[in-house]
């Protein structure tokens, strides 16, 4: 039985969509165990672009079951509107579609919230979707479930509690206006009309896929750097990325996992606030962005862009138990007479032994690196490693030297077909 996890390896946005669409044609199950419609996966298929915030990209294989697990908060408003999207496109949710009971509803208040945080003095970089705050209705025991659409009265009850204090803060801490209680309770109402024939009990449904010996590919949203234990705190986001969230988020015991495979792009972005030692600035980061498309799938933000950081990436691996990667946007890079990776940090002229997770001392760092040739070629149309620039081959061989792992697939464009698998 193979049960894999697949974690985003730098901050992020590092092309999940594409390799989950590409990897779940071997599988029989996709689960996304954590974070919620802050993140948008993008998969290509000819002239065709799909962007997931919420349903597994999995569900563009019609073969392919597909659960949304407990350790995602869900929008009720953008996830019938991904489902509608993708009925659009002739891809129905019904029967193939599961979502975890336990997991936690996105209230209106949450966005509300979200957005008024992010305006003030102590920004993060959020989406302002509503996802800190659920978390931190979930992690105070105040949060509300799947499952408690099922219980009218309970629901009634919930809202009625949570509004109260939440219209209390919107009003006398922020000046804003009072929720309607009885209009949310009615939306909520209607959304349980529609998502019940979608919920199940995940871990019981699970168990069920062990004993058909199903194969299972576990995605995760966001990526490691972003992580609100071992990411670069506080710019992080609300839940674990990492490959131990796969087991909380759905509710799969540990001893199942058979293995772990990363995502890594071939430069490295980051979205929003925080440190990032190999940024690029000015023309050169301009540029990078251009041609790589970096800006995101969910919010329309530009990513900021910089060298592939290998000292970053080592950590990750170490963090996740990674032990086969796919490289992402190889193809990018096309237009560079030499490529700098990083292959360590430094403060003050002394070489740090760890990645620091204090962000303090990460915009202190100054990265160490080391310098490749380009290889000046249009690489997006080639279909095997053997035809790759030796140029390119030599920069895959060291960044997977240096990051310690085994490079298994190689993205040369956004479509299915501009893929090496090796």
């Amino acid at each position: 039985m193979n049960i894999t996890v697949l974690v985003g390896s730098q901050w992020g946005d590092e092309g999940k969509g594409k390799i989950v669409d590409i990897l779940s044609d071997r599988y029989d199950i996709v689960v996304r165990y954590q974070g919620g419609a802050n993140a948008g996966h993008t998969v290509q298929i000819g002239d065709k672009q799909y962007i997931l915030h919420l349903i597994p990209s999995g569900i563009l294989r019609e073969n392919v079951q597909c659960v949304i697990g407990n350790g995602v908060v869900i929008d009720p408003k953008a996830l019938l509107e991904e489902i509608k999207f993708l009925e659009d496109h002739g891809i129905s949710s019904k029967g193939r579609l599961f979502i975890s009971q336990n997991a936690h509803l996105i209230m209106p208040y949450h966005k509300l919230l979200d957005s008024i945080s992010e305006s003030g003095n102590s920004k993060i970089g959020t989406t302002g979707r509503g996802i800190g705050p659920c978390y931190i209705d979930k992690y105070a025991r105040k949060g509300i479930r799947i499952v408690d659409l099922l219980d009218r009265k309970v629901l009634e009850e919930k809202i009625k509690a949570n509004i109260e204090e939440k219209n209390t803060i919107l009003k006398k801490v922020y000046n804003q206006k009072e929720l309607d209680v009885e209009e949310i309770i009615k939306e909520y109402i209607e959304f349980d009309k529609i998502i019940d024939q979608y919920v199940v009990d995940v871990p019981t449904y699970m168990q069920s896929a062990f004993a058909d010996e199903k194969s299972i590919l576990l995605e995760g949203a966001q990526g490691t750097m972003l992580d609100v234990d071992f990411g670069t705190y506080p710019y992080v986001t609300s839940s674990n990325p990492t490959a131990g969230g796969a087991c909380t988020g759905t509710g799969i015991p540990p001893t199942r996992i058979t293995s772990v495979y990363g995502i890594v792009k071939a430069y490295t972005t980051r979205v929003g606030l925080g440190p990032f030692p190999t940024e690029l600035t000015g023309e050169e980061g301009n540029k990078l962005r251009e041609l790589g498309s970096e800006f995101g799938a969910t919010t329309g933000r530009p990513r900021r862009c910089g060298w592939f950081d290998a000292f970053l990436v080592n950590y990750s691996r170490m963090i996740n138990g990674i032990e086969r990667a796919a490289i992402t946007k190889l193809d990018v890079l096309s237009y560079l007479d030499e490529i700098k990776v990083c292959v360590g940090y430094e403060i003050n002229g002394k070489k740090l032994k760890s990645y620091p997770n204090n962000v303090n001392l990460l915009q202190q760092v100054s990265p160490i690196y080391e310098t490749l040739p380009g290889w000046k070629v249009d690489i997006s149309s080639i279909k095997y490693y053997d035809e790759l620039p030796t140029q390119t081959k030599d920069y895959l061989s060291f960044i997977s030297q240096q990051a310690g792992f085994e490079i298994s697939i190689i993205s040369v464009g956004p479509r299915r077909n501009q893929t090496i698998e090796l």
